[in-house]
């Protein structure tokens, strides 16, 4: 069986080595040079299995009304006319509520945890090196509110199969040292020991090697202009270069804009894109460099360790396609880190990038059969969980291509779930 994958970000590759794996013959299609060169280039780096709760919450609205016109807001949302963007945005405030939270979580994790456990299939048959650190998440707090209202996750998490521990400040402190000069504005933290971190970058290269060693044929600096149809059926993507990749089966693994390639096939994908900020500084020298994985939950940031390079993430824009770094929001990102660490590295040589996560309203991946198309696949809206779920929703995606049952049940987590 011959199958069309549609994007080497970390999502495409990772499907690609499945089918490759299971003896498929595979063909990816990709606009960049090479692979992971656009959302999975230089994320946050955490496989954060523990912390994979939804945006949409009930007090989510009410705090992005707080920030509005900051230039530190975690969420920012840019006034303009969006159709596309209203509609999700009622999609995401009718998934505000704490009935949809529970729901939306427990899919989540389904998937999150299948995904950690094949994660470590992969690495087990690949040896691929990716700076991984298996240190645990630890989520810090510095305001008691938000902290007291965190607290009851834990239990919710605990139920659905995670290890969440609660601990002081001082016990922050002694799993992170580096903390120690703003122990005394933490109110406590929640320690995920499970969780792990790591480049997803360095990941996704090395996988692409070894699914081209198994027979893969990657088409790079290829931009897809359609997928040709021919009744119930994808017969065909066409490239602008004038390529026409025929294929028994296609999976769609195109991140933030799977929406647009599927609209022509009358397929409405309600994944939109949510501009994401990182900062990477080298810490060679430098003694106050945080070892775990960090989540500060006053900023909505994230510290991960990779190798001698410290990764600061953070912040969500709506700016529709726009990819670009504004330097006062990536400025921010860097400032911030440097008060948290202030040797935490040469803050002097940072590098800013900014990518576009593909969100869903409810925070739950996009993965099943898209309709009315019985050879088409979909593996999108990841959000900010591409990394921690890619092993398993690739997994998921090639089992659906080859016509396997899936491990794990697929309720809840195909397009029908929109209407």
């Amino acid at each position: 069986m011959k199958v069309v994958v549609l994007g080497a970000g970390v999502i495409g590759v990772t499907t690609a080595w499945w089918l490759a794996r299971e003896g498929a013959d595979v063909v990816v299609v990709e606009r960049q040079r090479g692979p992971a060169l656009e959302t999975s280039f230089a994320n946050g780096g955490q496989i954060s299995v523990n912390h994979a709760t939804p945006w949409a919450a009930p007090s989510t609205p009410w705090k992005a009304l707080r920030w509005l016109g900051r230039v530190d807001a975690p969420l920012l949302f840019h006034p303009r006319f969006d159709p596309p963007l209203f509609a999700w945005l009622t999609r995401f405030l009718a998934n505000c509520t704490r009935e949809r939270v529970r729901l939306n979580t427990e899919r989540i994790l389904r998937v999150a945890l299948y995904s950690r456990r094949l994660l470590g299939l992969v690495r087990a048959e690949t040896d691929i090196a990716y700076d991984r650190l298996g240190r645990g998440i630890l989520h810090i707090f510095r305001d008691r509110a938000e902290y007291d209202a965190a607290l009851p996750s834990v239990e919710l998490m605990s139920r659905l199969g995670c290890e969440r521990r609660i601990v002081d400040a001082a016990g922050c402190v002694a799993l992170e040292p580096a903390l120690a000069t703003v122990e005394r504005d933490l109110v406590g933290g929640m320690f995920s020991p499970n969780d792990e971190s790591g480049d997803a970058y360095a990941f996704t290269v090395g996988l692409a090697e070894k699914a081209h060693e198994r027979g893969v044929m990657f088409l790079w600096n290829e931009t897809i202009s359609r997928l040709r149809a021919s009744g119930d059926a994808i017969a065909a993507v066409e490239t602008k270069s004038g390529e026409e990749i025929t294929g028994d089966v296609f999976v769609v693994a195109l991140g933030s804009y799977a929406p647009l390639m599927l609209k022509p096939l009358g397929i409405a994908l309600p994944v939109y894109p949510a501009k994401g900020y990182s900062v990477t500084i080298p810490i060679a020298g430098h003694a106050g460099v945080p070892t775990v994985s960090l989540i500060d939950d006053a900023y909505k940031m994230v510290y991960s360790r990779l190798g001698e390079r410290l990764r600061i993430a953070g912040t969500a824009e709506f700016t529709g396609y726009d990819a670009t770094v504004t330097p006062r929001r990536a400025r921010f990102l860097l400032e911030t880190a440097m008060k948290l660490f202030p040797d935490g590295g040469d803050a002097s040589r940072a590098e800013f990038w900014a990518g576009l996560r593909p969100s869903t309203p409810d925070g739950v991946p996009v993965i099943g059969r898209a309709p009315r198309f019985r050879n088409l696949v979909l593996n999108s809206g990841h959000g900010t969980l591409g990394w921690t779920m890619a092993a398993g929703t690739g997994r998921l995606a090639a089992d659906l291509a080859l016509g396997q049952p899936t491990e794990i049940p697929l309720d809840g987590l195909g397009l029908e779930r929109f209407g």
